[in-house]
């Protein structure tokens, strides 16, 4: 049964606002518009989206708790200064570069009709659940992962919890896929798992001259331009920088500024995940991923990391996603992956 914005109003927890009654975090759906709105304290958070354009739903943008976005506008709502590049990077998502042979990572409007039949898609199904509350929002929806044909390889139920103070935002998600009737095999590859591409400003500076966006959001000449680029990574293991990229983690930080303000996201592996501790994809242009599907192109060995799901067989991955507005705190970050870890029960993770 689908879920309506009106239905979602109902099953707010409550505080008063101007004489009414409303959810200090709303989850509000929006069907028409193929989106479902995050709201904390009255100021917009992130949006689940799913356009008949996009080739996966997403969540986009997302903000600090001052309201900055700390993700990239480009391909949707182009800012000046950003990267043009990979146009399938959008908000935050969870897809793989290789499932039973098919792209679901690099897959966009943007490639050619020749390259079409290599891709897959995530395609949205339903809102099953969206509700606010005094200090959590949820939201649970389901999508299939779809051949170029229409065949349905993987079905998926995830659930988003979002959470919010006056400095730090935090979602979770977790993802439950379940193979459909045939056997489904994620390859190792560095393409995938649950990305994040990041706002210009935390994207580590670069002496490449590339193709960036001018005043009016049009891509200009090729140049190699740092103005106000201020990103670094830092890993649970101590590495920074370009270091931490193809290496093991538990979690791994990107700080920087951000409109003056000063911004932490941080995202966390869960120890019940497959190949935990994850390698991360992150990397200076702004790709910020968790893969713990990719042990043989990240570690340069001949061991591969391949999942398997038999029909009716299901895979669960959980991830918390942190952005504080705050400078980098390692310590901090650590405190937070080690609470997230002892929540190994599942009871407010499972979708």
């Amino acid at each position: 049964m689908r879920v309506s914005a009106a239905a979602s109003i109902l099953c707010v927890s409550l505080l008063t606002v101007g004489g009414a009654q409303t959810a200090r975090i709303q989850v509000v759906p929006d069907e028409a518009g193929r989106r479902v709105d995050v709201i904390v304290d009255g100021k917009p958070f992130t949006s689940y989206i799913y356009p008949a354009t996009q080739k996966k739903p997403s969540l986009f943008p997302l903000r600090t708790a001052k309201g900055t976005l700390v993700t990239r506008g480009f391909p949707l709502e182009t800012r000046p200064n950003e990267r043009v590049d990979h146009p399938h990077h959008v908000g935050l998502w969870l897809n793989h570069g290789n499932v039973n042979g098919l792209d679901f990572w690099n897959n966009s409007d943007a490639i050619s009709a020749a390259q079409a039949p290599k891709m897959g898609t995530v395609v949205h199904r339903r809102v099953v659940e969206a509700k606010g509350g005094a200090d959590r929002g949820e939201l649970a929806v389901e999508a299939d992962w779809v051949t170029p044909d229409g065949k349905t390889l993987l079905r998926e139920q995830t659930r988003y919890v979002f959470r919010g103070d006056a400095a730090s935002r935090t979602i979770d998600r977790t993802t439950t896929l379940t193979a459909a009737a045939e056997q489904v095999v994620f390859r190792d590859s560095k393409e995938g798992f649950l990305g994040i591409r990041v706002a210009r400003e935390l994207e580590q500076p670069s002496k490449r001259p590339e193709v960036y966006t001018d005043a009016s959001g049009k891509p200009a000449p090729r140049a190699v331009n740092n103005t106000g680029v201020t990103g670094e990574y830092v890993s649970s293991e101590g590495l920074k920088g370009d270091a931490v990229w193809s290496t093991r983690g538990r979690w791994v930080l990107l700080g920087g500024i951000v409109e003056s303000e000063p911004v932490t996201l941080a995202n966390l592996d869960h120890p019940s995940n497959p190949g935990y501790p994850t390698h991360w994809h992150a990397r200076g242009y702004g790709l910020f991923a968790a893969n713990p599907l990719g042990d043989k192109e990240f570690a340069a060995t001949n061991k591969e990391f391949n999942l398997t799901l038999e029909p009716g067989q299901s895979k669960t991955f959980t991830y918390r996603v942190l952005i504080l507005s705050s400078a980098p705190a390692p310590e901090k970050i650590e405190e937070a992956s080690r609470a997230f870890a002892k929540e190994a029960s599942k009871e407010t993770l499972k979708p």
